[in-house]
């Protein structure tokens, strides 16, 4: 063992402290330091340590050492494993000098200094503890809360969070692992506002250096900061090849812009711009994208939208959505995007609700433009200028009154236009609500009023159409508890059965502003009228039946299996019809669902409607997600869809299938195929590799897509991305996501499995 010695300043300065008793000591420092025990005890010393106390308000400044000793001119020199520990900050060296009155301290050899997040290490090291300013040779440091680290020829320490760095390098890789660096001449670093800057910057990659900057800034956390985005490098079959700049401008805390200059190989330059604002009471944002002189169209093409949301207060609200393209094959042409690059409607709206004392209104303009494919044309929609909605519910005595009004006007350039009238009132009274069982009738009025116009084929102008309605909804919940393989689980048995008596209306006359048969499903059969709008009000005289049962997890409540089917009865054939045959029998089709997460990795959800009428399926689907860790998943789905008109609508086989899975060592591979078998070819398909690191990944991927009825559209994406700076390339991970459900970023290691399943 070491001998340790101690030092009692008490006194060897008692000389020193005679001589100042005539000053004001109050705010002089004060140093106490431990006992020692006797030279002849034979128990270890205890380590010196001495305590410098700046003043009542500040955290004291303790030093430990092997050796500490105190010099006349108030200096403490503290010798081998010597620590400092003020507040938050600790130091440690070899050897400290630290002078009281200045809050000075020097320190060398094997230099370790830490504060929350930061941890610095070098040979020597000056700091002053009063204001956290100092220097440090040939430091090395690591950011713990940023997970990056790096060294530099001298620090120089400006505040607490603070530091400029000489000649330094930057990087995420771990200790030993130098795969990518930022070099600079310079780099300053502000961990208040979490910001970094570079001068004379340039990335390296395996040695090679990608990027030159004479400046740079970046966030050390997930801030907004004006500058450079990492450049986006990519290749399509209609553009060929792409290189993208964007520029992002912090103007305010509200407020930012992102200017995206995007050079297309065969057409030009397409220059995006997006401007984002927020106020206490309102919000949106403004883009419009031009491509001036496309040499491939021969024309200039553009893009606009507004969107904005305001709260006027007292319950009112307000927004606007208007977007508007150049030409119909603007997205078509220049977005690698599947839902942007087939979208056929663009909305344009405005809105002004009202929410307040138990009633609901709202006024809206609304229209579209239609972005028309020259080989299958699409209808336009009627535009509604203007549609009200009024609407309130109470409850009187127990029972549940609803009032909903609304009013249309529908104007078309081709098609009938007219207004619309609507008033719907409902009183509900529940006879029995229980947790395990309720039985509710309801009754109603669905009265209807046409104003016709312009394009009108008849002579009549006037239609009044009044129906009653009446509902009875009930239903019941048993469970039973039961054990297997030494697990608790329950089982539900939920029956549920639902009356509703419309009566007949010849509605032939009527005009269809916006109405189409529903999709038939386990909510739909549950619903009084069986189209989706005001335009048609089925008969009905009819019963639906539905069983469903649960299976659940008896510890945890979790849903382990569903099974359900139902199936609708009617008394009598009905009658109002708007191209749905399956809809005019007395008995509907049958549904049948099966879901449920068989195990802890995989999931099945599959849904079969069978006509009975017919003999013949109308709708099977079915999707199996297998996961059995993160970066691995596995999805097989397929979808049948019988088209009575195949003309009109084509019947629907299709194979979709995606995965996300390692080859080998840190290569994974993820693709996605949807392949029509009816049309025998692919409608889209998705191909990449992916190569992950402790501080970088690169990703290569190809897309093809349908765009139109004779179009496809090819895109690669090439990805470099180096954890915690920048990507650089075309981000695929937005097809990624969309085309692989339960894709996972392997950076993110908190990620579960399934946790992002559909």
């Amino acid at each position: 063992m070491r001998l340790r010695f101690f030092l009692l300043l008490s006194l060897s300065l008692y000389g020193l402290s005679q001589a100042s008793l005539a000053q004001d000591t109050s705010a002089q420092p004060v140093v106490t330091q431990d006992a020692l025990p006797s030279q002849k005890s034979v128990r270890p010393a205890k380590k010196p340590a001495a305590t410098v106390q700046q003043g009542r308000k500040e955290a004291p400044t303790v030093i430990t050492a092997d050796k500490v000793e105190a010099k006349l001119d108030q200096t403490l020199e503290a010798t081998g494993d010597a620590r400092l520990q003020k507040s938050d900050q600790s130091v440690r060296a070899d050897h400290m000098l630290y002078k009281q009155n200045s809050s000075e301290l020097f320190a060398d050899g094997s230099v370790k200094f830490e504060q929350p997040g930061t941890i610095l290490t070098g040979p020597s090291f000056q700091l002053n503890m009063n204001n956290n300013t100092g220097e440090m040779a040939q430091p090395m440091f690591t950011f713990t809360d940023a997970k990056v680290r790096g060294s530099a020829d001298e620090m120089h320490i400006q505040g607490k969070q603070q530091y400029n760095f000489e000649h330094g390098i930057y990087t995420s890789c771990p200790v030993g692992n130098d795969d990518w660096l930022l070099r600079m001449g310079e780099l300053d670093l502000d961990r208040n506002t979490q910001i970094g800057t570079a001068y004379n910057a340039r990335v390296e990659f395996m040695g090679v250096p990608i990027l030159y900057t004479p400046w740079m800034d970046f966030p050390l956390n997930d801030q907004r900061r004006s500058g450079l985005l990492g450049p986006v490098l990519g290749s399509t079959s209609k553009g060929g090849r792409e290189i993208t700049l964007p520029f992002y401008w912090n103007i305010a805390s509200n407020y930012d812009a992102t200017i995206t200059p995007r050079f297309i190989e065969k057409r030009g330059m397409l220059l995006d711009n997006e401007f984002r604002y927020m106020g206490g009471s309102y919000s949106g944002s403004v883009q419009y994208g031009e491509l001036r002189d496309d040499r491939v169209a021969q024309l200039t093409r553009t893009h606009t939208s507004l969107l904005h949301v305001q709260n006027f207060g007292g319950g009112v609200t307000g927004s606007l959505n208007l977007n508007e393209a150049g030409d119909d094959a603007y997205f078509r042409d220049l977005s690698s995007d599947p839902a942007i690059a087939t979208q056929k409607q663009l909305l344009r709206e405005g809105a002004l609700s009202y929410s307040g004392g138990g009633w609901s209104a709202s006024v809206r303009a609304q229209s579209y433009q239609t972005l028309q494919d020259p080989n299958a044309p699409t209808p336009l929609p009627y535009r509604r200028l203007p549609q009200v909605n009024v609407g309130t519910q109470r409850v009187i005595g127990g029972a549940i009154a609803t009032f909903n009004a609304e009013y249309v006007n529908f104007n078309h350039p081709t098609s009938i236009n007219g207004s619309r009238v609507v008033l719907n009132p409902t009183i509900a009274y529940p006879l029995v609500n229980d947790p395990a069982y309720y039985i509710t009738p309801k009754m109603g009025l669905h009265s209807t009023q046409y104003s016709l116009g312009d394009n009108n084929p008849g002579t009549d102008t006037q239609y009044t159409r009044n129906l009653p309605i009446f509902s009875v909804d009930s239903g019941m919940t048993l469970e039973r508890d039961f054990s297997a393989y030494d697990s608790a689980y329950v089982q539900t048995l939920e029956p549920r059965v639902y009356y509703v008596n419309i009566p007949y209306t010849n509605q032939d006359q009527l005009p269809n502003f916006d109405t189409a048969p529903a999709a038939f499903s386990f909510m739909q059969m549950f619903t009084e009228n069986r189209f989706i709008g005001s335009d048609r009000i089925g008969d009905a005289d009819q019963v639906t039946a539905a069983l469903t049962s649960r299976l659940l997890d008896g510890e945890t409540g979790n849903e382990l299996l569903r099974v359900a089917m139902g199936e609708r009865f009617s008394r009598q054939t009905p009658r109002v019809t708007l191209g749905a045959p399956s809809s005019t029998t007395n008995q509907s089709d049958i549904l049948l669902g099966v879901s449920g997460r068989m195990s802890r990795s995989i999931m099945l959800d599959s849904l079969l409607q069978y006509n009975p009428n017919e003999t013949r399926t109308e709708m099977f689907s079915a999707t199996a997600h297998y996961w059995p860790e993160a970066g691995k998943v596995f999805n097989l789905g397929y979808r049948y869809t019988f088209s009575a008109d195949p003309v009109t609508t084509p019947i629907l086989k299709q194979i979709d299938l995606s995965t996300q899975w390692l080859l080998t060592g840190r290569w994974h591979t993820v693709g996605e195929l949807k392949y029509s078998l009816q049309d025998g070819r692919t409608v889209e398909a998705l191909a990449g590799l992916e190569y992950n690191q402790d501080c970088w990944a690169v990703r290569m991927v190809a897309q093809q897509f349908v765009t139109a009825l004779r179009e496809t559209s090819t895109s690669y994406f090439i990805q470099l991305e180096l954890y915690e700076m920048l990507r650089i390339g075309d981000d695929p991970l937005a097809a990624l996501k969309q085309s692989v459900p339960g894709y996972t970023i392997l950076s993110d290691k908190n990620r579960k499995p399934g946790q992002n399943l559909p």
